[in-house]
């Protein structure tokens, strides 16, 4: 997916982006075209055709599996994770829809690291591909640590379209807690080419 500059400066209407949290940094048009889809009803059945099913990762041991599988994949000779769970703690826009985190212990008389990683409670019952998405940014973490392009790099070997799967998932939480989240299945599509954030 084609990250470009906004045709429009980011605060081109700030009233806007205080009702989409969820796309802070996105381009000022793309989030009026968010706002229009909920403004006639149309977000929930744009997500419901892109993305009609919900994954099978219902427990903590299950995404556990899940979070490994990927690991092994690709990641098998970063640091072991001791820990994955769901965490319904997470506040998903003050902390993240994820966390991964180094937590460190004295065991016979040596500092280990244990890594964990949790992912917010709420994605129990997202789409698979949203799922995907929050666990290969966690564990990119494992290698990369700041937000920069070798971490986005890592982000998309595992995952091609990381990118979208992120912004839709945004969009998803934004529906989620829109007026509109019981409207019925309309369509209406949110081009590829404009969803992408802004980065330093």
């Amino acid at each position: 997916m084609a990250r470009k500059s906004p045709a429009v400066p980011l605060t081109a209407d700030p009233a806007v982006g205080a009702r989409l949290p969820y796309l802070a940094g996105y381009p000022g048009t793309l989030l009026h075209q968010v706002q229009t889809l909920i403004d006639t009803g149309r977000l929930g059945g744009h997500l419901h055709q892109r993305y009609p099913t919900h994954h099978v990762v219902q427990t903590d041991r299950a995404l556990y599996d899940y979070t490994q599988e990927l690991k092994d994949r690709f990641l098998r000779s970063s640091p072991p994770l001791s820990k994955v769970t769901y965490d319904a703690k997470l506040h998903i826009i003050r902390n993240a829809l994820g966390t991964h985190t180094a937590i460190s212990r004295i065991q016979g008389g040596k500092l280990k690291a244990k890594r964990e990683i949790r992912v917010a409670q709420v994605f129990r019952q997202a789409p698979p591909e949203f799922l995907k998405m929050i666990v290969v940014h966690e564990l990119a973490h494992l290698r990369e640590k700041a937000h920069d392009k070798a971490f986005y790099a890592l982000c998309t070997h595992m995952e091609p379209e990381y990118h979208q799967y992120e912004f839709d998932l945004r969009l998803w939480l934004t529906w989620r807690e829109s007026d509109t989240a019981s409207s019925g299945p309309d369509s209406a599509l949110v081009s590829r080419e404009t969803a992408s954030r802004e980065e330093p």
